[in-house]
């Protein structure tokens, strides 16, 4: 595991198992810190206890050595946990500085693909303004509010008027045609095949042109 400042190009390495590594160990240099305490308490002095009798002398009635031994150990531990758990808050920064980043990149990128989109699309010609639910132009999947862009052969380009659609709907009858509209600001593509149903006309639909 390799950490550096925020300048550092080190820092992006950092993963959540260093995190839980770091965790680890001061788990265990907490748990070393614990036994020391208990051997103190056993010798009846803690950390600041006095080790000379009344008089000045050392004392005689505990074990000097292991708890100086004891005392030492704590200090150089607790500078350990002091030094790791600022180990563990910058590891933490740096995951969190990496997820934000990452998600704000994601975001990003998921609205570039609708804005791109947009700008090839071409302009809508007519707009469909009503569907009959059982109608071919319902069960090709048009919808309410869908802007034409194509209809069969009329396209954007060369569409002049209403029976130019209408044209191309009575020689088309029971023969699919390509359809593209936009909605909701992206471009979708279906295949309407003109013919006879319950209903009025061959497409069970009304489009109506849009003003250009």
């Amino acid at each position: 595991m390799k950490m550096k400042g925020e300048d550092g190009a080190e820092g992006s390495e950092i993963t959540m198992d260093d995190v839980k590594n770091l965790i680890k160990k001061k788990d265990e240099i907490e748990e070393q810190i614990k036994a020391y305490h208990d051997v103190l308490e056993d010798q009846g002095v803690g950390v600041e206890g006095p080790l000379v009798d009344a008089e000045g002398y050392p004392r005689a009635d505990v074990n000097l050595y292991m708890i100086r031994d004891a005392r030492h150990n704590i200090s150089c531990l607790q500078n350990d946990h002091k030094a790791i758990m600022a180990q563990i808050e910058e590891a933490l920064h740096m995951l969190h500085a990496r997820e934000k980043a990452k998600k704000e990149r994601d975001e990003a990128a998921s609205q570039e693909e609708p804005m791109e989109q947009q700008v090839t699309l071409l302009p809508p010609f007519a707009r469909v303004d009503a569907v009959t639910d059982g109608s071919p132009a319902s069960g090709a999947g048009l919808k309410v509010g869908d802007e034409v862009i194509e209809f069969g052969s009329v396209n954007t380009s060369n569409f002049q008027n209403l029976q130019n659609i209408a044209a191309v709907v009575q020689h088309s009858e029971g023969k699919p045609l390509r359809v593209a509209v936009i909605r909701s600001g992206q471009k979708v593509q279906m295949s309407l095949t003109p013919q006879r149903w319950s209903g009025r006309g061959l497409l069970g639909c009304n489009i109506v042109p849009v003003q250009r």
